[in-house]
């Protein structure tokens, strides 16, 4: 009589244990599920994709700025240059002979003569 409760007590323990097996699978395998975890998953590759991304930007950044900075050695560019003197005349005004400029009191506004 033992044997026959153990063994019914087993059959049963292992049938809930495999309907709730396939439950589960069958909750997983429903089209909101997998489009929920398709979403949950392309999430995540964006937010990776994004981070090297970013990473991948931060290095050619830095790496454009060592070689610039290599550049204007060899070439000189970031030695501090002579600044030329600064031009007395400005560049309306006549080089030799500032006065000469015609100063008429002529107006150019439109409205004047209305």
């Amino acid at each position: 009589m033992f044997r026959r409760t153990f063994w019914f007590t087993t059959g049963v323990a292992a049938g809930v244990w495999a309907t709730t097996k396939v439950n589960r699978k069958l909750k997983q395998l429903t089209p909101e599920s997998l489009a929920r975890t398709a979403g949950t998953k392309a999430i995540e590759a964006g937010h990776r994709l994004k981070d090297r991304a970013v990473d991948f930007a931060l290095d050619v950044r830095d790496n454009m700025a060592q070689r610039e900075e290599e550049l204007g050695d060899v070439l000189g560019i970031n030695s501090d240059p002579e600044l030329p003197a600064p031009r007395r005349y400005a560049a309306i005004e006549n080089r030799n002979n500032p006065k000469s400029v015609d100063r008429t009191t002529y107006s150019y506004n439109r409205n004047e003569d209305h």
